[in-house]
This record gives C-alpha cells, structure tokens and sequence, in this order.
C-alpha cells in the first residue's frame, strides 16, 4: 500500500500547494484530511484542471472542489474485494480507513494487481492422525484427501503462493511419506518446502520449537484441514499494523439454545427469551506470530497453541484477534467433508 504521509492536504490548502503535493506523488490524486487525519475527501489533477476552467486560480482554496463522498475502504477489506471495487468503479486509488476514519494508506490498483513476493515463513499443521474422517484417514493423512479434485493441503499452499508466501515449513508425522512425495521440495507449485519430523505429537505450538531456522520476520501457523480464501497478505498488514506478539483469526459462532431461557432474579421470574441465539468467537485455525513468541514455548514439550496464546496475555504481550469475514471450514468430519467437495467450485474456481 502508497504511504500518505506526502499527499494529505487541509481543506484550506490552496490550489497551488495541492497541485504541488500531486506532482510529488505517481498517483495522480491527494486526500484531503482534518486536523485528527480523518479523511474529508479527495482531490485529483483532473478535479484542478475543471476548477481552472471554471474560473479559479492557483491561489483559490481547495475548499470548495474538492470531492467529499470518497469511495473508501477499511483496514480489513480483503485485497480482492479492493480490486473488485476499482474495477467496478472505475478507480485507480482507494483510501484506506481505520474504523473511526483516520487515513492509514492508499490501495492503488496496479500495485495491488501486480504479484508480490513476501519473506514471511509459513508454518503448516500436516501431522494430525484424522480419526473422525475414518475409514478415510486409515490409508490417506486427512491434508491429502481430495476436495475439488487435489489434496486439502495443495489448495493451501497454492493459495499461499499467489498471495506471494512461498517459504513454507510442512510439520509431519502420520503417513508423512504420502506428503512428501506429493509435494517435494514444492519447486512444482512454485514454493519452497522444508519438513520437520514430529516423533511425538507436540501440539501446535510445541512443533515450533522444531524450526531449523528462528524466523526473522512475523510468521503464518495454520492447520492443514483447513479451507479457505482469507487474504493472507491482509492478515499480515494487520499484524504489523497493530505491533502484535501474537494475532489470532476468529469467527462468529452462533448458538441456538433450543429452549424458552428463563430469567430468574431472587426466585422471580423476570423474562422468559424463546429459544434465543448466543454469539461466540471462536478460533479458526489460523495464526501470525512474532519472533518473539517462540522464547514462550517450551522446548521437546506437548503445547497447544491456546496454551501459547494464553502465555503471551499473562506474560502482558500483546495478542489480538483478526476476525474472519471470509470462506472458512473446518474439515473435521464428515459432514464438513463432503460439504467442502459440495461447495469448492463455487468458492475457488471463480
């Protein structure tokens, strides 16, 4: 994403100082922010050139020609959404709010169209034995069953590798043999693949106490059963952006009490709610971690990832959550695996 610190503009701004300001820049385009940086509008050569001809000259305020009812977007807008809302609209630029309005970038559709290579590592559940996808799982590793006609695991890393991730670490244990031969050193799909042997199941966690290498930069961990098409190059500027130890995906989970729940306050019955529907988070398999997450985990030892999350809060690290809008499923029995051979063409063949 364009920084914009150079093209933002008071709305008192004269003609000239944003002409001035545009010209710096390759984009053509300011935004026009108040004191706090919260947008205002926009304001492009194409909006000067119109005010010229209408009789205004370099010294005139902006004040009165600039656009304000912007196409915006937020933080956590996935990059194809961004892209599909360009084209849509025929826009070159979107500025890019938080969620009380303040600038934080500019998404510039060449720049976002364009493929991007990050050094960012990602880290890969392979190792789980699968037992309720048995009599599945009895020949196969639940990651290589075919959904959509390839194994669950490919559809990841090729995800991963057109968002331009593609050093990644595969943690192994059952059948780990049926991985490797699938995917190699990963030079067919466009990665780089390293494996680390689990002996013993460590957990989630405990399997990073494994790498070779510490990783220099913030990093991906994601479980291997899993489907879905979350921008992964949005969840690491989230991670950035909030100076996180730890981030964690989420997603809602609505729960149905199939009965009348009643209220009850000192033996009196003070409401009675048919069959109301109850809100949770709950996690979603997908994780980013700072370097500094691993001095937290302890070595040869079985940790879970919910015991590392849990670490980093009593240890005062910040850990925060990325909620996910996206496709998401969890294939873990059955039912979800058929559901995902159901509904894989529709969601990545498009």
């Amino acid at each position: 994403m364009t920084e914009i610190r150079k093209p933002e503009l008071s709305p008192n701004a004269t003609i000239r100082e944003a002409l001035s300001i545009i010209d710096e820049g390759a984009i053509r385009f300011a935004v026009v922010v108040d004191p706090d940086s919260k947008l205002l509008g926009t304001i492009t050569d194409g909006d000067i050139r119109r005010a010229i001809l209408n009789g205004y000259n370099l010294d005139d305020s902006i004040e009165n020609i600039y656009f304000r009812n912007p196409v915006t977007v937020t933080i956590d807008t996935p990059k194809d959404e961004i892209v599909r809302l360009c084209t849509s609209k025929k826009l070159y630029q979107i500025p890019i709010l938080d969620h009380e309005g303040h600038i934080l970038s500019i998404a510039v559709l060449d720049e976002l169209l364009q493929p991007r290579s990050h050094p960012n590592r990602v880290i890969l559940m392979v190792g789980g034995l699968g037992t309720r996808l048995r009599p599945l799982t009895q020949t196969t590793p639940k990651p290589m069953l075919h959904v959509g006609g390839k194994p669950i695991l490919q559809t990841i890393v090729e995800r991963f590798a057109a968002s331009g991730f593609t050093n990644i670490v595969m943690c192994v244990n059952y059948k780990s043999h049926l991985i490797k031969e699938h995917f190699g050193n990963g030079e067919k799909f466009g990665v780089s693949i390293e494996y680390i042997e689990e002996k013993e199941r460590m957990g989630t966690a405990g399997a990073l106490s494994l790498l070779k290498e510490r990783p220099e930069e913030p990093f991906f961990v994601m479980n291997g059963d899993l489907l879905t098409n979350i921008d992964f190059e949005n969840m690491l500027e989230y991670h950035l952006k909030h100076e996180a130890a730890a981030t964690m995906t989420v997603r809602e989970y609505d729960l149905q009490i199939p009965y009348g729940v009643v209220n009850i306050e000192n033996g009196n019955v003070t409401s009675i709610e048919e069959k109301p529907v109850q809100k949770f988070f709950v996690s979603a398999g997908i994780y980013m971690l700072s370097p500094e997450s691993l001095d937290f985990i302890p070595p040869n030892s079985f940790f879970d990832m919910p015991m590392l999350l849990n670490r980093l809060i009593d240890e005062g690290k910040k850990t925060v959550s990325f909620p996910l809008r996206e496709y998401w499923l969890d294939i873990g029995r059955m039912e979800e695996y058929e559901r995902a051979n159901r509904e894989y063409s529709e969601v990545f063949c498009v």
